[in-house]
Parts: structure tokens; C-alpha cells; sequence
């Protein structure tokens, strides 16, 4: 291996590690793909715990649940991210995001119809609320409900059902992170801070437009982890009426 390729595999490398996406239009895009130069960066990846996604016209780098040196827990997570107030904040804002994800991650109407609209924060907070009313009524009948898939559902069903109802005027909530949509909005600043959505709309009725990024992060990625699909699974057995057109 030649310290040429070398030198382009680690200039490769440390791009993706500071863009996290490297598209066609890179000039490292088609180095990546000269056979020495994607060993060595995939050597690299492997090494250091994280993962190459390569789509047509996009390279991903993104770390591995376990094992990677740039894993992050939950002390790292919230001195990054100020949202992430406690870790019961931490577990409501990953089951926003799921149900984000499921919504998007549907048959291709719901994907072009949602790559072209976005989702309000207050179409997401009615399928979040409607999901957590759900499983509240689930754990009445069967207060193991969520054991099996490791998600403590009476302190997520608890949390958020305590949690501020917002009215209609996001301008004067949308600073409150202990406001539900305050909640989703920090869920949704965690995507745009991966590069993964665009937010429109940001000062009136906010809502979330996912990128291509993401939906090949879904394709490439996530539909390879039974954890993901566990999840989806339960997002999707308890969507309520809101969910035919999230949408609105």
C-alpha cells in the first residue's frame, strides 16, 4: 500500500469524520472509491469503531453501537446537547425520534409525500401522545408490557403524561424543553444537528423535512439492526388516527 493512497484515505477519513457525509459533488468522493484508498479508509473505519454506508451518490461514516471509540454515553451526550436534561428526557426524546423514523419509513407515498412536506412538531406530538396513550392502556392489562424490548414504558408513559400540554402558539413554547413540544423540537435539533432533516418554518408552525441522508441511513443501515426493526414494529402497531397524513 503505497503512502499515496494513504494520505488520500486518511484526507477521506477525517473529512467524514468532520461532514459525516461525503456526496458526489466531494473531491473525495471518487478518491474514496480507488481500491487502495477504500481498504485503508474502511480499515480505518473499522479500527476506530465506526461504519461506511456507501450509497450512489453519497458515503456515510457513522459509529457503531459498541465498540467505538467515539461512542458516546449519556454524561457526553448531555454536556453536547442541553436538551438532554435527564435520562428519562434522553429515553422520550429516542421514542420521538422512532416515531419520526416510523412515520417516514413507511410504503414510498408516505416517503415522497414526507420528503416533500416534512412533518409539523404538531402532527409528531399527536402520534407520540397517541402511541404513549397506547401503551398506557396496554400496561393496565399487562404491566410487563415492554420488558422483552428493554423500554421502561411506566416511567416513559409517566414522563410524558405529566409533561406540559402546549397550546397552539409555539412562538412563546418553544424555548421550554419541559413542554412536549418543546420535546420534540430538541428531538428534531438532534437530527439537523447530524444533518439528517431541515427544519422550515422554524418561528410559526415548525416543521421537519427529512433529507436523502436519512432515508439512506434507513436503507443502508437501520433496516440491519433487529433492534430498529423491534422498535418500528411498536411505533407502527400503535399509530393512531393522526398517522394516516402526519402531514398536517
Amino acid at each position: 500500500m503505497s503512502a499515496e493512497s494513504i494520505k488520500k484515505a486518511s484526507a477521506v477519513y477525517f473529512t467524514l469524520l468532520k461532514d459525516k457525509v461525503i456526496d458526489e459533488n466531494s473531491e473525495h468522493f471518487q478518491t474514496y472509491f480507488e481500491p487502495e484508498v477504500r481498504q485503508t479508509v474502511l480499515l480505518l473505519a473499522d479500527e476506530s469503531g465506526t461504519y461506511i454506508i456507501e450509497s450512489p451518490k453519497r458515503i456515510h461514516l457513522v459509529v457503531q453501537p459498541t465498540g467505538s471509540v467515539f461512542a458516546t454515553n449519556f454524561t457526553h451526550l448531555k454536556d453536547k446537547h442541553r436538551q438532554v436534561e435527564t435520562k428519562k428526557h434522553f429515553h422520550l426524546i429516542s421514542i420521538v425520534i422512532m416515531a419520526f423514523l416510523a412515520a417516514i419509513d413507511q410504503n414510498q407515498a408516505a416517503k415522497i409525500r414526507t420528503k416533500r412536506e416534512g412533518i409539523s412538531y404538531y402532527a409528531l406530538e399527536r402520534l407520540v401522545n397517541d402511541l404513549i396513550t397506547n401503551w398506557e392502556s396496554i400496561l393496565k392489562a399487562k404491566p410487563n408490557f415492554g420488558e422483552e424490548e428493554r423500554i421502561d414504558m411506566k416511567d416513559v408513559v409517566t414522563t410524558w403524561k405529566y409533561m406540559e400540554v402546549d397550546n397552539d402558539d409555539y412562538g412563546t413554547k418553544k424555548g421550554n424543553r419541559r413542554t412536549r413540544i418543546g420535546l420534540v423540537a430538541s428531538s428534531m435539533r438532534l437530527l439537523e444537528a447530524e444533518g439528517l432533516i431541515i427544519i422550515l418554518d422554524r418561528d410559526d408552525i415548525p416543521k421537519a423535512l427529512p433529507k436523502q441522508e436519512l432515508f439512506e441511513r434507513i436503507e443502508y443501515l437501520y433496516h440491519d439492526y433487529d433492534r430498529y426493526e423491534l422498535f418500528k414494529k411498536l411505533m407502527i402497531m400503535e399509530e393512531g388516527e393522526h398517522a394516516e397524513n402526519p402531514s398536517n
